[in-house]
């Protein structure tokens, strides 16, 4: 049996609207304390975000996601949280915000490959 570490994930949602409350997800953001691991993953269906919005700023909504994944990866792409560890990213990432990429609940499970769960859940729950 391969050993399995807990790890704690939540879902990246697109909220064009805040206003109105209406969101889809569109990445994942995965941390493993064990193996000071932190990832995000986002997919944007633009014809999701168009339905929600019509005039929604995609370039603004895609530079948001991957500013996220610039987070999770550390040095200068994550910019003032450069130096922290990787629970202290992923903390500051999933904290509640009121724009058009927030976070949703943490959800916690087992894997014995973090890099692989990240991609699972991507699949799963996003595209």
């Amino acid at each position: 049996m391969t050993d399995r570490d807990v790890f704690e994930y939540a879902l990246l949602r697109v909220v064009p609207r805040v206003e109105r409350g209406e969101c889809f997800n569109a990445g994942v953001v995965v941390y493993c304390r064990a193996r000071s691991y932190v990832a995000a993953r986002t997919h944007l269906d633009e014809a999701k975000l168009a339905a929600l919005d019509p005039g929604a700023d995609v370039t603004g909504v895609r530079a948001a996601l991957h500013a996220v994944e610039g987070v999770c990866t550390g040095g200068e792409a994550a910019g003032q949280a450069s130096r922290d560890d990787a629970g202290r990213r992923f903390r500051w990432l999933i904290a509640p915000r009121s724009t058009v990429v927030q976070p949703g609940p943490v959800h916690t499970g087992l894997t014995a490959d973090p890099e692989a769960e990240v991609e699972r859940l991507l699949d799963l729950l996003v595209r």
